[in-house]
């Protein structure tokens, strides 16, 4: 083997590479163009294989190191550095991609609000004229602590708060699931999912004020509510979303309008789970602890929704948007 040969000839290869590896150190990957990302990996297996030659010939200490400290700055460049890139993409799907999905898809999120408000009328008006309404929709050991010891049951959270917490968290994300999932029959899994939960906070409403107690009971559900309500009306949103990709599919073919339909869907999903997180720790920590003042936890409510409408009414400035203000 002709070492002078060998090095001159693959020389412009090993400078190439560090040429990229500099404006990508100084620039990030995504100033790169997309053959130029297809070099550099490109590159990084053929010196990495110049290396494994330089080893096996024992072509000098100082050109082997060299190459070395070069296929180690490509790695991390290929393989961290697209680790980094990842949660970058994360952190901007949070910050704004998803307020922008959120409101790009309000008038899906409002028709499940509007199922979820209209049946929750109704149990309250049945509620206050039927007593047998509320035997009927209302478990029976809940009806009993507030008729007959005139007190709420959220105590019984008290001194069980990890154990509570995790319970509430799967149950709401199991209710998202079904109510986002319910779009492949049409919508109408999630009109049922909708139109079941807002009965069921209607009649307990209407239960707990019949015997005085909604002044603590909504205490007890805004401060968790303010995130938790708002998340599965996303869901419910969502599962209509690819209810009317199915049904109405308009200019695109049904295939394509489903596709469509169901990444906007998931993008909902990924951004009402943290949610859904936050609020069933709320649930399980903070909304039944007895030293907290209702004052503080309605304030709580109120500030955690008011948060909430801020950070959905984000929009990120393009950069051509930013040069007329500059």
């Amino acid at each position: 083997m002709n070492v002078q040969r060998w090095i001159t000839r693959r020389e412009p290869n090993w400078k190439r590479l560090d040429g990229l590896l500099q404006q990508v150190e100084k620039k990030g990957i995504k100033s790169l163009s997309a053959r130029e990302i297809e070099d550099l990996a490109s590159l990084y297996r053929s010196v990495s294989a110049d290396l494994a030659r330089a080893r096996t010939n024992k072509i000098g200490n100082i050109l082997i190191q060299d190459l070395q400290k070069l296929t180690s700055r490509a790695y991390n460049q290929i393989y961290q550095g697209s680790q980094r890139q990842e949660w970058q993409q994360v952190k901007e799907f949070y910050l704004w991609e998803f307020p922008k999905v959120v409101r790009e898809t309000w008038k899906y999120t409002a028709i499940a609000t509007g199922i979820f408000g209209l049946m929750a009328i109704i149990a309250w008006w049945y509620g206050w004229r039927d007593p047998v309404f509320i035997d009927i929709t209302v478990p029976a050991h809940l009806i009993k602590k507030v008729q007959e010891d005139r007190e709420l049951w959220m105590g019984s959270i008290v001194g069980l708060e990890p154990l509570a917490s995790s319970n509430i968290t799967i149950n709401n994300l199991s209710v998202s699931f079904g109510a986002i999932s319910g779009g492949i029959t049409a919508g109408l899994y999630t009109i049922f999912i909708m139109a079941y939960n807002g009965l069921s906070i209607g009649a307990v409403a209407t239960l707990v004020a019949k015997n005085n107690l909604a002044y603590p009971f909504w205490a007890f559900v805004l401060p968790h509510g303010s995130l938790e309500l708002p998340a599965i009306f996303l869901a419910g949103g969502a599962g209509l979303l690819i209810g009317k990709a199915m049904i109405f599919p308009g200019k695109y073919r049904r295939i394509d309008a489903l596709k469509k339909n169901s990444i906007k869907a998931a993008q909902l999903l990924f951004g009402i789970i943290p949610m859904l997180i936050v609020a069933g720790t709320i649930e399980g920590f903070f909304s039944p602890n007895p030293l907290i003042p209702n004052p503080i936890k309605y304030l709580a409510g109120i500030g955690l929704f008011c948060l909430l409408v801020l950070y959905c009414s984000r929009q990120k400035i393009s950069n051509h948007e930013q040069s007329k203000f500059s």
